[in-house]
């Protein structure tokens, strides 16, 4: 297993932003990940699993421990009944496995068209859009414990799934494949999914910000945590409230705002630091909390700080 030293994590991310990892490895097989993670116990080192770089926030000083980007991409299709399963490794791109799945006429990823995900990112969060859920996908996966390297086989249950949530969160397994349940297709099938994929993602281009950015950078709230409602109905959306405070398009700290597509999406015009995206979501807290006298908290994961940067 190749691991390299005080490799760049800007490039690697979609925010551009960050310093670098003061080690950085790219396993390929079960075995390179194994080795990756004795490495890491070996020396005592903290352990980030990196995807696209889509949903975080790395520190200015980086990340001082080992960045694992797993490059395992292997797909593979049986057939079991009317249903098709499709296995697809943890470094699959999510964008590649939907075009490989038309190619080969199964349909049932194209809810994900425009996301950012490599399948473990995707089992990691249980990616999801609207009221598509990957975990409604999954069958089984391989997963790998990382104290001791031990590869184990697990059903959909294992992951404890909920909305934004799963048991890879805690840290201690990390995802080597995904086996899910697909559908095989006809060739008109596919033709008329392939353009509902094309329209959500001009969709998803035309509302949001598609790069520089982590996507949604504040979590949704709790209902227990919102006391505001409208038409009945607690309003946990945290889309609302920043909308309410005219922020969009033109609060900034830097060379990072508040995109103009969407008021919970931070983006970086150019030369922003990460320690300006910082400061413009702690404004963007203090803002809501003056005006409703409640707190956003991030969805975006912050990588290599010392102490936890927002309020």
């Amino acid at each position: 297993m190749n691991i390299e030293t005080n490799i760049p994590l800007k490039d690697k991310t979609w925010f551009q932003t960050g310093g670098p990892a003061r080690y950085f490895c790219e396993p390929t097989t079960s075995q390179e990940f194994q080795q990756a993670l004795q490495y890491a116990h070996d020396n005592n080192l903290e352990i980030f699993i990196l995807g696209v770089g889509a949903n975080i926030l790395v520190s200015d000083d980086g990340f001082d421990g080992l960045v694992i980007r797993p490059q395992l991409k292997d797909v593979t299709i049986t057939k079991s009944g009317d249903d098709i399963l499709v296995k697809a490794d943890a470094g699959v791109i999510m964008a590649d496995l939907i075009n490989y799945c038309f190619d080969n006429n199964i349909l049932g990823l194209e809810e994900f068209s425009g996301i950012p995900s490599t399948i473990g990112g995707a089992a990691y969060i249980n990616l999801h859009y609207f009221k598509c859920l990957f975990s409604q996908l999954l069958v089984e996966a391989i997963v790998i414990e990382k104290e001791t390297g031990k590869l184990m086989t697990v059903n959909t249950d294992w992951f404890e799934y909920g909305y934004n949530k799963s048991k890879l969160l805690e840290g201690n397994h990390y995802l080597v494949s995904a086996t899910i349940k697909l559908k095989k297709a006809s060739d008109l099938e596919v033709a008329y999914t392939r353009g509902k994929s094309d329209e959500i993602i001009r969709y998803r281009t035309y509302r949001y910000p598609s790069k520089n950015t982590c996507g949604s950078f504040f979590r949704n709230f709790h209902e227990h945590e919102v006391t505001e409602i409208s038409n009945g109905k607690k309003m946990i959306h945290v889309a609302y409230y920043l909308d309410k405070l005219g922020i969009k398009g033109c609060l900034s700290q830097g060379d990072a705002c508040v995109s103009h597509q969407h008021a919970n999406m931070l983006v970086n015009r150019g030369q922003a630091t990460t320690n300006d995206i910082i400061k413009l979501s702690r404004l963007m807290q203090e803002k809501v909390k003056e005006k409703f006298d409640i707190i956003p908290q991030p969805e975006c994961q912050f990588i290599g700080f010392k102490e936890y940067p927002l309020l």
